[in-house]
């Protein structure tokens, strides 16, 4: 019987995984810090890279639908896209910042100093969207002439960028909460918020892009309010689960209190992690603008060929996320070598999933791109666009998730140094170079996408096995809540 397997031991593994899988879906209470690793990285890898599907589906469906609308309708979701930069990159700064003090804090058991922690957050998320809403929004045209729309395309894109920017409350707040459920423990809620937002925009998208039913015809601007109508509802349950306190994670009316020097914390971790993704994302206004020189249908394709490649890798950022957890909550108890273990258990599994995603790209891009396009114009530089940035999708299954355990551990400096490296001193001029002066056109810049995650990713993987980012501290925990006296009984 040498060699073969047990169907005893195989019966018996099938309940375990199931079961394994339903305390994942359904949100566990476990301790992540003290269970087995593989065990803690599942429970929580595998809500987060649903969640993270629902975040790629959410954006794939408008240009699903809009793309039925013409080259120009596609070229101003990829612009408005790449002018939202200094949106994503706050919100996803004060992710980070979030995510390394609620993650530390319930690696310490300490619930009260998590809860305030997710207060301040949520204070300066709102504050910041609103200021960048009410600046940005009445200059979406002018916005969309610097980025080198062509005038059918500001006349067509206008309304939808102010209504994005206007509604990048949504955005902040989808984002952040999200991130301080995770770094708590709590992924199934996470991941519920996401279906929920989804769902809805799946349903609204076509109505009112089409007018279907009672619905009126918009166009291209029903997509940008479908897509913030279906991100507030999201954000309301988030809110709902919050504030009832049935979860990990409770947020009571004692923890409405102001920490100046929490605030100070947060601040200090979330600003190189808004460097850190605003240095990568205003790099694609870089490539972009390159793009746009070799006309709308060029830059549609580029648009497709990179929404089917972040609808890949959105889903394994649920791995980085899940080590951003695991690092900041045995950090917190203590354990920094599970949490370096951790990540790279993560990082393999990442491969595990992204690896052959990555091969199917490269070998039938046409097929991919057929979803999004008829029009073979636009389909020639999303074919190759997308099998060239595929080539490289193993280099960033093990970059994505060294850079996001250094945000978990508070140490987001490194990171941001890493992507200014690789992406305006590296990508960036080669994008220009292999473009303008080789002559390869978009395919310059395809290229140069792929050659700057690559450093990216190797980069981090060195750095990160140096291990300066367990020495970083995360302040703010006791020194805060042990200023709250619980009312008795509560």
């Amino acid at each position: 019987m040498t060699g073969e397997a047990d169907p005893r031991a195989e019966d018996a593994a099938r309940p375990r995984l199931w079961a394994s899988l339903r305390e994942a879906i359904r949100g566990t209470d476990r301790d992540l810090t003290s269970i087995p690793i593989e065990r803690a990285a599942f429970l929580l890898a595998v809500p987060t890279v649903l969640e993270m599907s629902m975040e790629s589906l959410l954006t794939v469906v408008d240009v699903f639908f809009a793309s039925r609308l013409g080259p120009n309708a596609v070229a101003t979701l990829g612009l408005t896209e790449s002018m939202l930069a200094p949106v994503y990159a706050l919100a996803m700064g004060l992710s980070a910042g979030a995510t390394a003090i609620v993650a530390r804090r319930t690696g310490e058991k300490d619930p009260d100093g998590a809860a305030i922690a997710t207060v301040h957050a949520l204070g300066i998320a709102i504050a910041a969207a609103a200021v960048l809403g009410a600046v940005s929004a009445p200059f979406a045209p002018r916005l969309l002439g610097w980025m080198g729309a062509s005038p059918e395309v500001v006349e067509v894109g206008s309304s939808y960028a102010a209504v994005m920017f206007g509604g990048s409350v949504t955005i902040f707040l989808l984002f952040v909460v999200n991130a301080i459920f995770r770094a708590a423990g709590d992924a199934a809620t996470a991941m519920r918020s996401l279906w929920l937002a989804n769902a809805l925009n799946m349903v609204l998208a076509p109505c009112l892009i089409f007018g279907i039913g009672p619905a009126p015809r918009m166009g291209v601007v029903g997509a940008a309010i479908a897509m913030t109508i279906a991100r507030g509802i999201g954000v309301a349950y988030q809110m709902s689960v919050l504030l009832r306190g049935r979860r990990r994670l409770a947020v009571l009316a004692r923890h409405f209190v102001a920490q100046v020097p929490l605030l100070r914390e947060i601040a200090r971790i979330s600003t190189p992690a808004a460097l850190q993704v605003l240095v990568e994302t205003a790099s694609w206004l870089g490539l972009v603008r390159i793009v746009a020189m070799y006309g709308s249908a060029a830059l549609a394709g580029y648009t497709i060929a990179m929404r089917a490649a972040v609808f890949a890798l959105l889903p394994s950022w649920g791995f980085a996320s899940a080590a951003a957890t695991l690092v900041g909550q045995n950090l917190g108890a203590g354990r920094p070598d599970r949490a370096s273990r951790s990540v790279w258990k993560l990082a393999r599994y990442n491969v595990t999933f992204l690896g052959p995603v990555g091969l199917v790209f490269a070998l039938v891009p046409g097929a991919v791109v057929g979803l999004f396009t008829d029009d073979p114009a636009t389909a020639g530089p999303a074919v190759d666009c997308l099998r060239i940035v595929a080539a490289g999708f193993v280099a960033f299954a093990y970059g994505m998730v060294a850079m996001q355990a250094f945000n978990g551990a508070g140490d987001t400096r490194t990171p941001m140094l890493v992507n200014l490296v690789s992406f305006w001193f590296f990508k960036i001029p080669l994008a220009w170079v292999l473009a303008r002066v080789a002559g390869l056109g978009p395919r310059g810049v395809f290229l140069a996408i792929t050659a700057g995650y690559v450093l990216q990713s190797v980069t981090a993987a060195v750095l990160f096995r140096r291990g300066r980012w367990r020495a970083a501290r995360v302040g703010g925990g006791a020194e805060a809540s042990e200023r709250l006296a619980p009312p008795e009984g509560e």
